[in-house]
């Protein structure tokens, strides 16, 4: 059975590389699902999960925005960061969640709700992937 080269990379260094049957992300246009033999594509992604499926094994990350690189035999993910589940210190993210919800509650002027919605966002993100 073919399968892809999968690479992810931050501006940190290579966080995987490996091969996988299939990759589901969450692009800004929607969900893909990318199999072998994908025509080649750019696509910027959404914080989000990027779920990488081998057989009847998924291993997933938290990915906080990037870009989606496809060719028929490979995928690149250039992200500003990504975790495996394991890695991801959940109480840090607890604390992000609870400081960003704060911050959206709040009336006050000053605050960057936009900032404050994406901080909210990747913190769900990263409690999603560590409880997946």
């Amino acid at each position: 059975m073919k399968t892809l080269t999968v690479s992810v990379v931050t501006p940190d260094g290579p966080v995987l590389e490996d091969s996988f049957d299939m990759v589901s992300c969450k692009a800004e246009n929607g969900e893909l699902g990318i199999l072998p033999g994908h025509i080649p594509m750019v696509a910027p992604l959404t914080i989000s999960s990027v779920r990488l499926k081998l057989e009847n094994d998924t291993k997933n990350l938290a990915v906080s925005g990037g870009f989606l690189e496809v060719r028929p035999d490979n995928v690149t993910i250039l992200a500003q960061s990504a975790e495996k589940p394991a890695e991801i210190d959940v109480q840090r993210a607890e604390e992000a969640k609870q400081r960003a919800e704060s911050r959206l509650q709040s009336k006050q002027d000053d605050i960057d709700f936009q900032r404050a919605e994406s901080a909210l966002n990747r913190a769900m993100n990263r409690l999603n992937t560590a409880r997946s």
